[in-house]
């Protein structure tokens, strides 16, 4: 096995989503009530329950990534429930709009913590999950952040994630395309204005260059932009071998679009802000053979994704995305904390988060001090119109 699987196989995961922000796409069935927290769509039983809180954007340009971590916890909240809850006590979630905005997200928390909260499930992009990290600290409850992938999101010890974190991604997708697919010449196109895009790229430049490959065009865009000619051009007139686009799948179907008006025939990289981009094509076939990081894949054939998929398509009629998995398996690890702690004491609970196994739709992690989950990433390469993962040799 070459260096790079062997890392994949066994890093310990951080890392990251969309510039303070994140990416995925769900139908939002009655998701939330007028004040902005979740409709559970069902009753509580009566008796002792366990407060869960959650936050992510209902609304907004980053809505699609805040519907999706709220249905996928609601999947694992109803699951557990069902099952008879965790030590006795049945999970009620309270889910808060924060718009994918800070202060609006510092607010909704203020709700939370009105409804008597335990632990929190977000937020769901960086820029909120930070800004409500000392909010969090100062009350002393578990912040558990399913999707939000800056390093900052993990800066206390009662921070933890679930996601992989955007260095990390940059760092792994160099030594594949270096190490397994034998790139020398690698361009990039990234958003300047997005903390997940920009420090994925950054990350990528250091260790392509430092396994010998050359980055012989470095392009980059804000957020809102929608002609990428003068950066496609430059790519086009570079001699690139493969094209790392380490920026969420709306800016990415603009960019491959716009590529094959020019002509151009280049193999595409990317991180886990991918997820969803066929959603977003029209022509499937302009990012045939693309290959991205993620930590799911709702075409995977293992037992619990394929029950979660049904679970997830039967309540919300639509595929599950890796931020409803993040979010699912986040609902999990709290319930296995609270169980190793034998206690709803908040700190009791921060301090299990770092002796517990859980096997997740996004793989078996535990967590370490530092509040990185270590798991492994699937490789994902786009094949006839479908995400395939691709398997270690």
């Amino acid at each position: 096995m070459n260096q790079f699987l062997k890392k994949l196989l066994s890093f310990g995961l951080a890392s990251a989503m969309i510039a303070t922000a994140l990416s995925g796409c769900g139908n939002n069935d009655g998701s939330s009530t007028p004040d902005g927290s979740s409709d559970n769509g069902g009753s509580v039983a009566s008796g002792e329950t366990f407060k869960l809180g959650g936050m992510g954007p209902l609304t907004g340009a980053n809505a699609s990534y805040g519907i999706s971590v709220n249905q996928g916890a609601q999947i694992a909240v109803d699951e557990i429930n069902a099952a008879g809850g965790v030590n006795g006590m049945q999970i009620e979630l309270f889910f808060q709009d924060d718009e994918s905005d800070a202060e609006t997200a510092m607010n909704a928390y203020n709700k939370l913590m009105d409804n008597g909260i335990q632990a929190l499930l977000g937020a769901t992009t960086s820029g909120p999950t930070i800004a409500l990290t000392d909010l969090t600290k100062e009350d002393g409850i578990l912040q558990l952040t399913p999707s939000g992938s800056a390093m900052e999101c993990t800066q206390y010890d009662n921070c933890f994630r679930i996601c992989f974190t955007d260095p990390l991604q940059g760092v792994t997708m160099a030594d594949y395309a270096a190490e397994t697919l034998g790139y020398k010449n690698a361009a990039i196109i990234y958003d300047v204005s997005n903390d997940y895009s920009s420090g994925m790229a950054d990350a990528f430049v250091k260790e392509f260059e430092a396994k010998g490959g050359k980055i012989v065009a470095n392009e980059s865009f804000t957020a809102g932009d929608m002609d990428f000619n003068t950066q496609l051009t430059t790519v086009k007139s570079s001699g690139a071998d493969v094209l790392f686009l380490p920026i969420y799948y709306q800016d990415v179907a603009f960019i491959v679009g716009q590529a094959q008006k020019m002509g151009m025939e280049i193999p595409y990289l990317g991180g886990d802000g991918w997820d969803g981009v066929l959603g977003q094509l029209e022509d499937a076939s302009v990012v045939e053979g693309a290959i991205f990081l993620t930590p799911f894949a709702a075409n995977d054939t293992a037992e619990n994704v394929q029950n979660f998929v049904k679970a997830y398509q039967e309540k919300y009629n639509a595929v599950p995305d890796q931020f409803a998995a993040d979010a699912y398996d986040g609902v999990y690890v709290i319930k296995a904390a609270i169980e190793k702690a034998g206690s709803t004491e908040p700190q009791a609970i921060i301090d299990a988060m770092t002796e517990i196994s859980v096997s997740g739709l996004t793989g078996d992690m535990t967590f370490d001090a530092t509040g990185e989950p270590n798991k492994a990433a699937k490789v994902v390469e786009i094949v006839n119109g479908a995400y395939e993962v691709k398997l270690a040799e």
